[in-house]
């Protein structure tokens, strides 16, 4: 992925099309284009309220830690990633934390937490633990992450890098590239995809709508989903309503 690429921004109206579309319906329009890998293994949602996320990626890559390097005096160099991380990641948009998928320690506590609220971003994602758990539950800020983990990150976690490609949750990631989160869990899509997806997804939903309001009314889902050539006649009557 070019540097051109990483600097685009999501549209709005691209951002309001997402915030109305499940996860589960993200996939399936991905999967219909070749796309099986883009669901974060191992997180979920730890906020006690139903917030939707959605945003671009901003990346942060760790490696294991050496207790020789990661000492408690690491926090101290202002030039470490995961302090920069938190204080340069664009308002509206992600942090998304590649820490191998080793929740043993966390990735964040609340005190992080609450900056990357206060710089109004759009959300935090880690395929580890994070630390004061029951504080970062009551958060508007979108939390995903694998557990709650008491130990510091510094234990297990060394930051090495920001806005590199990274895999989070067995998922490629891209700086810039669009997640989705929701009860469910986390959609990455591929930015140069997301217009189409979004729009695929909309049509998709409208569809599985009139799909619904038909199966609580007594109809067979053999013939429905997928439609048969008449159940397609009659949606397209339905969505001309």
């Amino acid at each position: 992925m070019n540097e051109t690429t990483k600097s685009q921004e999501l549209d709005p109206q691209v951002r309001q099309l997402l915030l109305q579309v499940s996860t589960a319906t993200l996939h399936t329009a991905l999967f219909k284009q070749g796309l099986r890998n883009t669901y974060i293994q191992g997180v979920s949602r730890i906020n006690t309220s139903n917030v939707k996320m959605v945003g671009q990626a901003f990346t942060l890559r760790y490696i294991p830690a050496r207790e020789d390097i990661d000492s408690i005096e690491a926090f101290k160099d202002p030039k470490h990633p995961q302090r920069l991380a938190v204080e340069t990641v664009p308002e509206g948009h992600i942090l998304v934390s590649d820490c191998r998928q080793d929740a043993s320690a966390a990735s964040a506590g609340s005190i992080l937490l609450t900056r990357l609220e206060y710089r109004k971003c759009a959300g935090f994602v880690s395929d580890a633990g994070i630390r004061d758990a029951d504080a970062a539950a009551q958060m508007d800020m979108p939390i995903f992450c694998a557990k709650a983990s008491a130990p510091t990150n510094l234990t297990k976690h060394h930051a090495v890098d920001i806005q590199v490609p990274i895999g989070c949750g067995g998922v490629m990631v891209f700086p810039g590239d669009v997640l989705v989160g929701d009860g469910d869990g986390i959609i990455v899509i591929p930015f140069e995809r997301v217009v189409e997806i979004a729009n695929e997804a909309i049509r998709m939903e409208r569809f599985e709508d009139y799909v619904i309001g038909k199966v609580r009314n007594g109809s067979a889902v053999i013939g429905l989903y997928p439609p048969s050539d008449a159940a397609r006649a009659d949606y397209e009557k339905y969505a001309e309503l």
